[in-house]
């Protein structure tokens, strides 16, 4: 009984593993030096389907070949960007990026869209972050006069100060991000499903490469 419980144990852990079947591996959606297709939505809404929208889209590209290394792969864009009043009074701004095979549109509602031949993302173009403070204390050093009042820059307050309770409330503001980097990361890598490194899992059905589009945008 001993003999044949550790031949189990042995087979198991000690025998070689059994090659994965290749049609069971997830792999890249796209091939080396394929056409792509951009564009780039700024709106004020988080999610975002108003592909119809022409004053919502700041930017398109076409033709740009996928894992590729070369001027052909890296894009610009500079803009002036006229904020509404909302975003005036700390709204929210995002910026919609979609990719798609040249040819095919993004749009989920396009009769020609096809699921496995387009995919987006979204990213704030804006940051809350705690309003700035100015610095309020009487000098003890002698270098004032009598007992003048200094206020050095104001520094944007941290998490630390912004839980503060001495402080009192804390006044949230929105900071503009007047650049957008877009890197498209490539991984030809073909993974097992339960192989896949944890880091990349949220990302293993689309793959990317990198190019550097870049695009800066002036409040106006």
């Amino acid at each position: 009984m001993r003999i044949a419980v550790f031949w189990y144990f042995a087979s198991k852990f000690f025998s070689p593993k059994k090659p994965v079947d290749p049609s069971n591996l997830i792999s890249n959606l796209f091939q080396k030096g394929e056409p792509l297709d951009m564009w780039l939505y700024l709106s004020e809404h988080q999610r975002f389907n108003d592909f119809g929208n022409e004053a919502s889209l700041v930017w398109h590209e076409t033709n740009i070949p996928y894992a590729t290394w070369g001027p052909e792969s890296t894009r610009t864009l500079s803009l002036d960007y006229h904020p509404s009043d909302t975003l005036k009074n700390n709204g929210s701004l995002y910026a919609h990026v979609f990719f798609a095979r040249s040819g095919y549109p993004p749009d989920p509602n396009d009769p020609e869209y096809q699921p496995q031949a387009a995919f987006g993302r979204t990213h704030p173009v804006v940051k809350y972050l705690p309003k700035s403070r100015s610095d309020k204390r009487k000098s003890l050093l002698g270098n004032s006069k009598d007992g003048e009042v200094f206020e050095p820059e104001p520094q944007v307050a941290d998490d630390t100060e912004a839980d503060s309770k001495d402080e009192g409330p804390v006044e949230w503001i929105s900071y503009w991000k007047p650049n957008i980097t877009i890197n498209l990361v490539e991984d030809f890598t073909r993974y097992a499903h339960n192989a896949v490194p944890p880091n990349i899992a949220p990302c293993i059905l689309q793959f990317f490469t990198l190019f550097s589009f870049h695009i800066s945008i002036t409040v106006v």
